[in-house]
């Protein structure tokens, strides 16, 4: 005979309840998603619960069993929230305590509803602020921006954070990102319109919406296919294509709408970017000899040979001869802007400022991957490969850290797994490009979303050989492993 629910022994009515509070933290701070069903499966283990888990994106079903002494209980867990790195540091502390005994499972629920109910560590103006740097100097690092470039770039995606964080309409949220998108090429368009060409659109606007990519999601998805989790992996990559496709797409219209009220700017935008390659379908009838009243129809093709390929930098139109404010940055600037963004993008992403070791570690293995995968790209032009070996470097540093120093191995790869994607995308051939016709309008829909699954296919081997590399020899974790 099954008991009710409330009558079950206060042990396992504990364990329970550790677990659906464990299943909506994981929610809530956006932790790995192809790595929540391993951790919720081996926390389940460890504390001798019979569950069954289906995971679906923003929703969690759990299945509770005891067997014969109360009838099999369904749970549905729903959340959706931001990532914050400290945050899901300590619920990876508090899951391997309760895993190992040292903590029991009514003080780890305690725990965890106070790390989900606490308030940001950073409030919105000082997120915005983060946003206006990363986008700032990611501008000039990976999309080409000139100094002028990166104030107007790091401006917009300032904005767009800060319409992110107020927003509360319900009914707004599911457009604003995409109308946002239209309002910064259209703000890129109108500066770059300037006589001089003094700002570059595609820089501006690329760092204006490089924060919502979803290069994240696709790398989930990506991962959690990689990981056999069908459901969840198809439902992330159908829709972060399908919102890649939109969200270029909304770039295209915002710059148009900019060249119906400015004829001139379109006068002047063909006339410093000439296609180089121009095609016309074309039918020459013979008017006389053998073939005579016979026309032959074929394509001919143009070429403009007066446009130098040196002076377009990543998109970006440099005359040789401007002043060092028009170039594009200096290599030598990487040495320190790189660390810089890397340092406020971690910052960004909620992790605290006092935690200065992780901070560190964080920041080190991320600059050490983008190294690798500099050097990668410059040798062997293929985004797949070099993204392979800037993910592999930091799959074996973050998986060797917390295999040998017992970190958070999710922390410590995250924000240089984050920056693999824009650089990447860079190193495809920019996010933000300018068409002429109607076929080069979809093509370049479509080579957005191109680009950030090469990536994401890239990423997703280089995590995957690290972290076999990195477990193929010693013991086994009696904890689950948190990363990616």
């Amino acid at each position: 005979m099954h008991r009710p629910a409330d009558s079950l022994p206060r042990g396992i009515r504990e364990r329970r309840l550790f677990l659906i509070k464990l299943s909506y933290a994981f929610l809530y701070l956006s932790a790995p998603s192809h790595q929540v069903l391993n951790q919720l499966d081996c926390v389940a283990q460890a504390l001798e619960i019979e569950v069954e888990i289906v995971h679906v994106p923003t929703l969690i079903m759990i299945t509770l069993s005891d067997g014969k002494i109360s009838p099999n209980q369904t749970r549905f867990v729903r959340a959706n929230g931001r990532i914050s790195l400290t945050a899901l540091s300590q619920v990876h502390n508090v899951v391997r305590e309760v895993s190992h005994d040292n903590l029991s499972c009514t003080t780890g629920t305690e725990m965890l509803t106070a790390i989900v109910a606490a308030k940001p560590i950073y409030n919105t103006y000082l997120r915005c602020f983060f946003a206006f740097l990363c986008s700032s100097i990611i501008c000039g690092t990976a999309f080409g921006g000139s100094p002028i470039d990166l104030g107007v770039g790091g401006l917009c995606s300032a904005v767009l954070t800060l319409a992110s964080l107020r927003g509360k309409d319900s009914v707004l949220d599911s457009v604003y990102e995409i109308t946002m998108a239209m309002l910064v090429s259209f703000t890129a368009r109108g500066v770059s319109s300037i006589r001089g060409s003094l700002f570059c659109y595609s820089a501006i606007s690329s760092a204006g919406v490089v924060s919502i990519l979803p290069g994240f999601m696709i790398l989930t998805s990506a991962l959690e296919l990689f990981s056999k989790h069908m459901l969840c992996g198809s439902a992330r990559l159908v829709y972060a294509l399908i919102y890649s496709f939109i969200l270029s797409f909304s770039l295209m219209i915002g710059s148009d709408i900019w060249f119906l009220m400015d004829a001139q700017a379109r006068h002047m935008y063909d006339h410093v970017n000439p296609p180089i390659v121009e095609y016309a379908h074309i039918g020459l009838t013979s008017l006389n000899g053998t073939w005579a009243n016979q026309t032959i129809f074929g394509a001919i093709a143009v070429t403009n040979t007066t446009v130098a390929p040196i002076n377009i930098v990543k998109g970006c139109y440099r005359e040789p001869d401007w002043p060092w404010w028009r170039q594009p940055l200096p290599w030598w600037a990487m040495t320190f802007l790189v660390p810089t963004y890397l340092v406020f993008s971690s910052l960004n992403s909620m992790h605290n400022l006092r935690r200065c070791k992780e901070l560190f570690v964080m920041v080190l293995f991320a600059c050490i991957s983008y190294a690798v995968n500099t050097l990668a790209n410059r040798y062997v032009k293929r985004v797949t490969f070099s993204t392979t070996a800037g993910a592999l470097t930091i799959a074996l540093l973050g998986n060797g850290y917390s295999r040998l120093f017992r970190g958070s191995a999710f922390t410590s790869m995250v924000t240089g797994v984050t920056f693999l994607v824009p650089s990447g995308i860079a190193n495809a051939g920019g996010l933000s490009q300018t068409y002429v016709d109607d076929v080069a309008q979809y093509q370049t829909g479509f080579v957005l979303a191109i680009h950030m699954l090469q990536v994401a296919i890239g990423v997703t081997l280089g995590l995957s050989l690290g972290q076999f590399i990195v477990y193929t020899f010693g013991s086994k974790k009696k904890s689950a492993h948190f990363a990616f």
